[in-house]
C-alpha cells in the first residue's frame, strides 16, 4: 500500500516518543547501520527551495542544505534515523558535510551527532548546549554524546559559496540554549523546538525553559526574520506540516500567552494546580494534540502554574 504525505507525517509525529521528558530522555542504544529502514522509521525527504529541505523519521526535524558549494545539516535526530539520513544524503552529494548545527541539546536533535561526526568538518551550537547535553546524558543514562566543537553566545554566521548560514540566540525558551538558524539566500529559517506545530510542547524547565521567555523569543524571531521565509519546526502534530509561515510563529506565541493567562486566572480564583491542569482544551486552541503525559495540556498547565508561582 502506498503512503500519502499525510500518512508519512503522521508516522513521523508518532515517533516522538524519543522526545525528552522534563526529567528523563529515552535512551536509544547505538545499533549497526541497517540495510533498510526499520518498520517504525519511515524517512521522508522534502526539498523546499534553494537547495534546502527537510528530513523526518523519528525525533526533531532535520533541515539540510545541498549545493555545489556546501552541505549543511541542522539537527541529527538519533542514531538509527541519522544513519538513514546519511545514506539518503550520500545519494544527493558526495561532499563532506561542512557544518552540522544543533538547535539545542535534546537527544532527539543531537543523538545522531556521532553518526555524522566522521563526515562533518564542524558541529556548531549555542554555548550553553554542551553542558546541558552532558547533564541530560547523566540523568537519562544515554549513550556517549558527541558535542559541538564551535559554540557562540549571541550570533554566528558563515559564508558558504552561494549560500550563507547564520544563527541567533534570542534567550531562554524551550531550553536555555535554543537557536534559530537562517539559510539566508534560500530564506529558510529552522526554528528547532521553538515551534511545536499544533502539538503540546515540551517545556524543559530544568534545562532553563521559560514560558515568558518563549513568548519573547518568538516575537523577536518573527520580527527579525519577517514574513518572507519558509519556517521549519522541530515537531508537528499528526496531519500538520513541519514547515510553515510567520503566522505559525505568532500562533505558537499566542498559545503560550493563553496558557499563562488560563493558569493565572485559575490560581487567582483559588483553584488548585490539579484542577487547572484538568482542562480538556485551552480556549481558542482546539486544534492542539498531545503525545503521552509530558506532551500534554495538563503538563503545560502545571508548568505554567509553577512558573507563575516563581517555582
Amino acid at each position: 500500500m502506498s503512503l500519502t504525505r499525510r500518512d508519512l507525517v503522521v508516522q513521523g509525529a508518532l515517533a516522538t516518543g524519543a522526545l525528552l521528558t522534563a526529567s528523563r530522555l529515552f535512551a536509544l542504544p547505538p545499533a549497526p547501520a541497517p540495510a533498510a529502514a526499520p518498520p517504525e522509521l519511515v524517512p521522508l525527504w522534502e526539498e523546499l527551495r534553494g537547495g534546502v529541505g527537510t528530513f523526518t523519521a523519528s525525533g526533531g526535524t532535520i533541515g539540510w542544505l545541498v549545493t555545489p558549494d556546501a552541505t549543511v545539516v541542522v539537527d541529527t535526530q538519533m542514531p538509527d534515523p541519522a544513519r538513514l539520513f546519511l545514506a539518503g544524503l550520500r545519494e544527493r552529494t558526495a561532499r563532506k558535510i561542512d557544518l552540522v548545527i544543533n538547535t539545542h541539546h535534546h537527544w532527539d536533535h543531537t543523538g545522531g551527532n556521532g553518526v555524522l561526526r566522521p563526515e562533518a568538518i564542524s558541529i556548531v551550537a549555542h554555548a550553553n548546549v554542551p553542558a546541558l547535553q552532558r547533564r541530560a546524558a547523566e540523568k537519562g543514562d544515554l549513550p556517549p554524546q558527541t558535542y559541538a566543537d564551535t559554540t557562540f553566545t549571541d550570533a554566528w554566521r558563515r559564508d558558504l559559496g552561494a549560500e550563507a548560514v547564520s544563527a541567533r540566540y534570542f534567550g531562554p525558551a524551550h531550553t536555555g540554549g535554543d537557536i534559530v538558524v537562517h539559510f539566508e539566500k534560500a530564506d529558510v529559517v529552522h526554528m528547532g523546538d521553538l515551534v511545536f506545530n499544533r502539538l503540546y510542547p515540551v517545556i524543559d524547565r530544568p534545562a532553563g525553559a521559560s514560558i515568558r521567555g518563549w513568548i519573547e523569543v518568538l516575537e523577536k524571531a518573527a520580527a527579525h526574520h519577517g514574513t518572507s521565509p519558509r519556517y521549519l519546526f522541530g515537531h508537528a502534530r499528526p496531519g500538520q506540516p513541519v514547515a510553515g509561515t510567520h503566522a505559525d510563529l505568532l500562533y505558537q506565541r499566542d498559545y503560550f500567552t493563553a496558557l499563562l493567562d488560563y493558569a493565572r486566572k485559575g490560581l487567582a480564583a483559588g483553584r488548585s494546580v490539579e484542577e487547572i491542569a484538568a482542562a480538556e482544551a485551552l480556549p481558542g486552541f482546539p486544534d492542539h494534540a498531545g503525545r503521552g503525559a509530558m506532551l500534554s495540556l495538563a503538563a503545560n498547565l502545571r508548568l505554567a502554574c509553577e512558573e507563575l508561582a516563581g517555582g
